[in-house]
């Protein structure tokens, strides 16, 4: 287990001060189960809460270790003087009133992240920014698994560290994806390598302010040294500014200019100079689409070659790796229109990529979950290539002002999911194209961005 140096509580809780300990886990999914087991097995007494009271406790108690005690509703005040610790589940707010009592008690707050790392053994490669984290993630993952077969790729891409942290060994590497909501609650945390693709607004509702989110963001290399490796993008002026404070060895990627030191584009080959210059592959040869892709591909070939992947390995799983499910995926070609599945647009920027990467006439799906988000800039990208936009969901109107105002007409509602794929097949041609990247979260219509694509496909493959 790792070393808790730095950590700050009343009781300065470290690995060793779990055993016994009752420590609370505040959310009752995928990774607040995860953590459940885990504390369980350090020997904590764990008491799962959740806020919903309408949820199952007992489907809960098939998901958790036996002697989890289960709080549902509202929350119980006396467990206040009875907790030592909480682990806090990505997706609950840190700035609950709850949450602000506990920390005026100097009751310990980790996050899963935190858990997982002072828990767990190997080095960690851990990746952010508001776009192409999982699909770099995916690639690096991939990348290390052929170097090293004690690979584990988790976090935001949807495995929780918490779950890995029993196999891991002194020679594992930890491939992980790192949310914003993630990156608020690490103490420790540090990284060998890590990484922030991009900065742009996103989860606002969140964050409240860009000033907070891009706080929570940059947090991934707040305890690297000298010794570490932070990957940057040199186009985004906000983590060129970031440079100048990190402690690590900055490496940047471009896909706009040559670099003295990094990994960049010249033309359309992706060139490695750390030390030497080395060519890596040309962007034809990957199976990933747009400039995007080539970024993250960059991104991945900087990490890997900083912990000391040899380049032909890079190399060879980049020509190999097919990109990921939901992120501009190819579903297929019906009646002469090709279906594309950009589900994890779930943002204005991300879904701007999406149509980025058409190379014929859209019509597209949007709308769905307000994250305070503003569409205009996605908008402005249709750039005559979006023929028919089809929205629903809570920010339907929303978008359909923007749009308006902006100069965009070709607008259709719709009330539901089914109904908006209805009325694409309808609207599309022979030589169209459909895409479903909706620019905005899919809560309240689905569980989740994964769930909203599958149901695209399901659609698409029906027909």
């Amino acid at each position: 287990m790792k070393s808790t140096d730095g950590v700050k509580s009343t009781e300065d809780l470290t690995e060793k001060d779990l055993k016994g300990k009752k420590v609370l886990v505040f959310g009752s999914g995928i990774s607040g189960e995860a953590a459940c087991s885990l504390l369980s097995e350090e020997g904590a007494h764990v008491v799962l809460y959740d806020g919903n009271g309408s949820l199952d406790p007992d489907k809960i108690r098939e998901k958790v270790p036996g002697e989890t005690e289960i709080v549902l509703g509202e929350f119980p005040e006396s467990l206040l003087d009875e907790i030592s610790m909480t682990v806090m589940s990505p997706g609950v707010p840190t700035d609950l009133p709850v949450v602000n009592r506990m920390r005026e008690r100097g009751i310990a707050i980790w996050g899963e992240i935190e858990l997982a790392y002072v828990c767990g053994k190997g080095d960690v490669l851990a990746i952010t920014g508001t776009n192409g984290k999982t699909t770099t993630t995916a690639l690096l993952g991939q990348i290390m698994k052929n170097y090293n077969e004690k690979t584990f790729v988790v976090g935001n891409i949807g495995n929780p560290y918490t779950s890995v942290v029993p196999e891991t060994t002194e020679d594992s590497v930890i491939v992980a994806e790192m949310s914003s909501f993630q990156l608020e609650t690490v103490r420790s945390f540090r990284p060998k390598v890590s990484a922030i693709l991009n900065i742009t607004p996103d989860h606002l509702n969140r964050h409240h302010t860009m000033e907070a989110y891009i706080a929570a963001k940059e947090r991934i290399a707040e305890n690297q040294t000298e010794s570490d490796f932070c990957v940057l993008n040199y186009e985004d002026e906000v983590l060129r500014a970031f440079a100048e404070e990190v402690k690590a060895q900055v490496l940047y990627f471009s896909s706009r200019r040559k670099l003295n030191r990094g990994v960049f584009l010249d033309g359309t080959q992706i060139i490695c100079e750390i030390g030497e210059k080395i060519p890596v592959c040309d962007v034809s040869e990957l199976q990933i689409l747009g400039t995007h892709n080539h970024e993250n591909a960059m991104a991945a070939v900087a990490m890997a070659y900083a912990y000391g992947v040899p380049v032909d390995v890079i190399r060879k799983t980049l020509k190999e790796f097919a990109g990921v499910e939901h992120r501009i995926e190819f579903v297929a070609e019906k009646n002469g229109v090709a279906y594309y599945n950009d589900s994890k647009g779930t943002n204005p920027d991300a879904a701007i990529k999406g149509i980025q990467a058409m190379n014929r006439p859209t019509v597209l799906i949007g709308g769905g979950y307000d994250k305070d988000s503003a569409y205009d800039e996605w908008i402005r990208s249709f750039d005559g290539k979006v023929k028919k936009l089809v929205l629903l969901g809570a920010t339907r109107e929303k978008i359909a002002e923007t749009a308006r105002r902006l100069g965009f007409t070709d607008i259709v509602m719709a009330d539901t999911f089914e109904e908006a794929f209805e009325k694409c097949v309808k609207y599309a041609q022979p030589g169209d194209a459909v895409l479903l990247s909706p620019a905005c979260a899919s809560w309240g219509m689905f569980k989740n961005y994964e769930e909203r694509g599958d149901k695209f496909k399901e659609l698409v493959n029906q027909l």
